[in-house]
């Protein structure tokens, strides 16, 4: 291959007409659950008085909503920043578990899989701790950064410090065989999730705080969480999807798209970090919440193919619908953690679609 030339794209790419299927039935989609999200609760709001209230405060139609000002407050302050949060951790992780499938080859990838969800778990159980430690921490300057509280300081850093001593270990003459990456992550995530377990033993009152936060819940992101994790998530996502044609090289094996001119260590270990950029960030503001990043890039892989280009926005909506959908089902019942929801709701179908899968895979040999 000559220097200097792009590899061209294996994977064919999807037709114009399927594309503009795909992400505009994807759109609407998130765009139906958006205001799903917004309008239903313990007090229900129609969809005109939505639509109204985030024409006016949003995009600044009329000069005024035409709704009452609790409904206006309900819909603004309330409901509108946990809609934005669930889409923008939806988003995150559906992207991030995308590229983990492809840098690892593997369709059981989740973006947990090499530690992400142990570090952060970690350093958000160290940010509940401490306070009771240290009271200093509890109150001031010392309790927040940038507007964030020590916990999703903490989370974010533990997620990326976490992930970076699993690369470090893994990592051998610039190479980063997936199989050795998988093993450090899991030992890795074995010893944190030891020091969390510790942590809750000896944390008394905030024992419940801590429950809460590993479970996974939107119930707290507010405006200043949302202004730092979706310029990450969205930054990310562009990346991410610059590299599209690196991430339908992988698929083909370290062998073959080396062969194609890829520098494989140094995309994988890019691509590897990225994700666990936009990982940590989500995780920062929501807690771990599980199924979203394995399930939704396995389905869509399955629906649209594998070509990137579709897959990553693809996923970005659909993730972001899910989590919108299934933090609503959170709130109508009774404000469980949404965690919860999505374990009940992704672990069974994910199982079917395994169970699928292999059923099309005997009929198909010979």
């Amino acid at each position: 291959m000559r220097a200097g030339v792009a590899p061209r794209p294996i994977v064919r790419g999807p037709a114009l007409t399927r594309a503009a299927l795909v992400l505009g039935g994807g759109g609407a989609l998130l765009f139906v659950a958006l205001i799903t999200g917004i309008g239903l609760g313990s007090v229900a709001i129609a969809p005109d008085d939505v639509l109204r209230v985030l024409g006016h405060r949003l995009l600044g139609i009329g000069a005024n909503s035409g709704v009452s000002d609790s409904i206006e407050t309900i819909v603004v302050d309330l409901r509108l920043p946990r809609v934005l949060g669930a889409m923008v951790v939806g988003a995150g992780l559906a992207c991030a578990g995308t590229v983990f499938q492809a840098v690892l080859r593997n369709p059981l990838a989740d973006p947990y899989i090499i530690g992400t969800a142990a570090g952060a778990s970690l350093g958000a159980t160290i940010g509940i701790v401490l306070p009771l430690l240290i009271p200093g921490l509890a109150i001031g300057a010392g309790s927040a950064w940038l507007g964030l509280g020590i916990v999703q300081v903490l989370a974010f850093a533990g997620g990326l410090a976490t992930v970076l001593l699993v690369i470090g270990i893994a990592r051998s003459g610039g190479r980063m065989p997936s199989v050795t990456l998988l093993l450090t992550g899991y030992a890795v995530s074995s010893l944190l999730a030891a020091g969390v377990a510790l942590l809750m033993f000896v944390s008394g009152r905030a024992l419940a705080a801590i429950f809460s936060w590993l479970m996974g819940s939107l119930a707290a992101v507010g405006w200043i969480d949302l202004a730092i994790a979706a310029p990450v998530v969205l930054g990310v996502f562009v990346l991410v999807l610059a590299r599209w044609r690196t991430l339908n090289l992988l698929l083909l094996g370290d062998a073959a798209a080396a062969h194609l001119g890829l520098d494989v260590g140094r995309e994988k270990l890019w691509l590897t970090m990225l994700a666990t950029v936009v990982t940590s960030a989500a995780v920062a503001i929501s807690g771990t919440i599980g199924f979203v990043g394995l399930v939704v890039p396995h389905l869509l892989r399955l629906a649209v193919g594998p070509d990137h280009r579709l897959l990553l926005p693809a996923s970005a909506l659909l993730g972001a619908s899910l989590l919108v959908t299934a933090d609503l089902g959170a709130r109508l019942a009774g404000g469980i953690p949404v965690g919860v929801v999505t374990a009940f709701v992704g672990a069974p179908f994910f199982l079917w679609l395994l169970r699928r899968s292999r059923r099309v895979s005997t009929s198909v040999s010979p």
